[in-house]
């Protein structure tokens, strides 16, 4: 798991889906901000993937910390989960606020 590489580690995440906006083909909103880690490749050849989670307002890009990886254990597409430097959220918080798009996946939080 590459991914686990960024674990505990300070990141930028470039948003390509703010918060409250549509996706473009399922048309199901985003209820946090969601991007990806510009100059990284993730599982699916395309950049690794992020959520942003503590912050109420629509994001062009985000640094804070990576507290876990969502490892998408039917799909080859792990998930960051970047936070507020300082804030740490349980796993039924991470959960419960990636459900939106993460209830179609099999998935195990690491930590």
């Amino acid at each position: 798991m590459p991914s686990k590489q960024y674990l505990n580690k300070i990141v930028t995440v470039k948003m390509d889906r703010p918060l409250g906006t549509k996706h473009p083909k399922h048309g199901w909103v985003y209820e946090t901000n969601y991007g990806f880690i510009p100059n990284t490749v993730s599982g699916d050849g395309e950049e690794l993937d992020a959520y942003v989670l503590g912050v109420d307002e629509p994001l062009n890009e985000f640094t804070g910390r990576c507290i876990a990886i969502i490892h998408r254990t039917d799909d080859n597409d792990d998930k960051l989960v970047v936070v507020p430097d300082g804030l740490d959220l349980d796993d039924e918080t991470i959960d419960s606020e990636t459900a939106y798009q993460e209830k179609w996946f099999k998935h195990i939080i690491v930590r």
